[in-house]
């Protein structure tokens, strides 16, 4: 599958190097959140990978729910179930868990529903910054620390009304920010679309730490150095020299979790 190249299958379990977790952010969710680049001091694999490859393993079912219980650093040794029971948990060598996994109703494991379905997520799921997560911050006054940012992904849940469609789409439905001091607790919501048809419907959950009072120039300079970077990794060059171990434009700017 299109994930082959962003983990190591080893006997102990799943590994995810740092450079890996970095690429898949960037290059398949489009999501540049430093977070997730490979020398940032709190690295972190992204979520939707850990989504991804849950799918990848065991199908796509119609409700599903994902709840992420830690940051997964790099070449943390992850350990998925044999076989996926309604709800299980994925875990590392300490047995700590590290994301639940609930699923209810019909299951298929069409390869080409499940990568449709995986990517069509990813895709929607990297673009929160800047275009969602500003205005919803612009609203209540607040902004993304500069200094520190952090944007956490706590959870996301999908139900579909059946499994019978292709080629998925997700479409933006409600958002809705609460401050509380300096933490925001942000719910996105999206429906899921096939040939023009609504087939069901989702939501993400992030946690946004570090809130400070709303600067549109200092957002503005996020915004755009946010955008600069993106531009920088997709430049004619810079992905042949990262594969032969030249450092690109990694930091600065902040995105979604």
């Amino acid at each position: 599958m299109f994930l082959e190249p962003f983990y190591h299958e080893a006997a102990d379990g799943v590994r995810i190097s740092p450079d890996q977790a970095s690429r898949f952010a960037k290059e398949v969710a489009g999501d540049f959140n430093p977070i997730h680049d490979p020398d940032a001091k709190r690295f972190c694999v992204p979520g939707d990978l850990l989504f991804a490859l849950v799918l990848q393993r065991y199908g796509l079912s119609q409700g599903m729910c994902f709840t992420f219980s830690g940051m997964v650093g790099g070449d943390t040794v992850l350990h998925f179930p044999a076989h996926a029971e309604p709800r299980f948990a994925v875990t590392d060598t300490r047995e700590r868990i590290c994301l639940r996994v609930e699923r209810e109703g019909e299951s298929s494991r069409d390869a080409d529903l499940v990568r449709a379905m995986a990517c069509s997520y990813v895709a929607f799921s990297g673009q929160n910054f800047p275009h969602v997560l500003v205005p919803l911050l612009r609203e209540q006054g607040v902004m993304i620390n500069p200094e520190r940012p952090l944007v956490i992904y706590e959870s996301m849940s999908v139900r579909l009304d059946h499994l019978d469609f292709s080629e998925p789409k997700l479409e933006h439905a409600e958002h809705r920010l609460e401050v509380k001091g300096k933490r925001g607790d942000v719910r996105l919501a999206f429906s899921i679309k096939a040939d023009g048809v609504t087939v069901g419907q989702g939501f993400k959950k992030l946690l946004v730490s570090g809130l400070k009072p709303y600067d549109e120039a200092v957002t503005q300079g996020l915004m755009e150095s946010y955008l600069r970077q993106k531009a920088a990794y997709a430049a004619p060059g810079v992905k042949n020299a990262r594969a032969h171990g030249v450092r690109g434009v990694e930091q600065g700017g902040n995105g979604s979790a």
